[in-house]
């Protein structure tokens, strides 16, 4: 029986997320569907509703009973309704190391927008090519807090923050192979790291370290222009 959280946005500032890759397709279906009768009967303050870690089956069968929302295949993310709210607080960047990482950067980036922050994505600044980094230093300095998503040794948060006044919440990826062990050494890493001003995130949650940007962010200036 369904029990959907109705009133976690009066509690929490953002309404229920979906995890959807932890329940069958039926279930997911139910749940989207009873959102959708929810609205159809006149309930306003439902939204944004988040469907997180859709593959095809389950991100079908929301879009049956959902068939607005929008989807992220890459990042197995459906949101609903599609547009974010009209953004306000402070800006959200997500910066991921390598493409490998954008699947779970992507996922951040869109939480925290349809969270109603002002999001850019910015990719493939490793420590691998410690100049790409330097080069958009300037752009991570107009940040109210910084997503930094990586996997192998993890290594990118600790530079970032060591280079920027924003909070960094470091998200490490399960990309990598042998002692890299699924994203474990990379979290190792960031919880070790010695600059201030890391939060960590578990290996994956690009949902929970886009949520915690925007919470961050929400008091924060919007960002000029």
């Amino acid at each position: 029986m369904l029990e959907l959280d109705l009133d976690r946005a009066s509690r929490r500032g953002a309404p229920e997320a979906v995890l959807c890759d932890a329940k069958s397709v039926e279930q997911v279906a139910a749940i989207a569907g009873e959102y959708a009768r929810l609205a159809a009967a006149g309930r306003a303050d439902l939204g944004p509703v988040l469907f997180t870690r859709a593959d095809a089956a389950r991100a079908a069968a929301v879009l049956a009973a959902l068939p607005s929302a929008h989807q992220d295949p890459v990042a197995r993310f459906l949101a609903w309704p599609a547009e974010p709210p009209a953004p306000s607080g402070g800006l959200v960047i997500v910066a991921c190391a390598g493409t490998s990482d954008l699947p779970v950067a992507r996922e951040a980036e869109l939480t925290a927008r349809h969270l109603g922050r002002p999001t850019r994505l910015i990719a493939d600044i490793g420590i691998a090519g410690l100049h790409r980094l330097i080069a958009r230093l300037p752009e991570l300095r107009e940040a109210a807090c910084v997503v930094v998503a990586a996997g192998m040794d993890g290594a990118l948060p600790t530079v970032v923050a060591g280079q920027i006044a924003a909070p960094v919440v470091a998200l490490p990826t399960s990309v990598g192979y042998g002692v890299a062990e699924g994203g474990r050494a990379a979290l190792t890493t960031m919880l070790s790291a010695c600059a201030p001003g890391i939060g960590v995130v578990n290996i994956d949650n690009g949902y929970g370290a886009g949520h915690l940007a925007a919470q961050i962010a929400r008091w924060a200036p919007a960002p000029p222009g």
